[in-house]
């Protein structure tokens, strides 16, 4: 069964919304862990979902598949975004800069 249209759009704005937020950061000097790093990205992704839950359409199960599909993509989308910060972490191991621990 597909998704409704209006659906299929709030999840590309969402995702849209999404990346524009990824691409805004700048990682932080000091640095933190990659683990809250990713409890941080984990911690946007629930906003963006409790954010658009009131904003889906359709019976129930519709608008579970719409917000469990956005919250794939919005994962998706953070994939890459977490792996340059695990580089970046990595730089500031090779310049000897110390990590700090959680």
């Amino acid at each position: 069964m597909a998704l409704l249209q209006a659906n299929k759009d709030l999840i590309s704005k969402g995702m849209k919304e999404f990346n524009i937020l990824l691409d805004q950061q700048i990682f932080p000097n000091p640095s933190i862990p990659e683990e809250a790093m990713v409890t941080i990205v984990d911690d946007w992704v629930n906003f963006y979902i409790n954010y658009y839950r009131t904003q889906v359409v359709g019976e129930q199960q519709e608008q579970e598949r719409a917000l469990q599909e956005l919250r794939q993509e919005l994962n998706t989308l953070s994939a890459p975004f977490l792996a340059k910060y695990r580089a970046f972490l990595k730089s500031c191991e090779h310049l000897n800069h110390p990590l700090p621990s959680l």
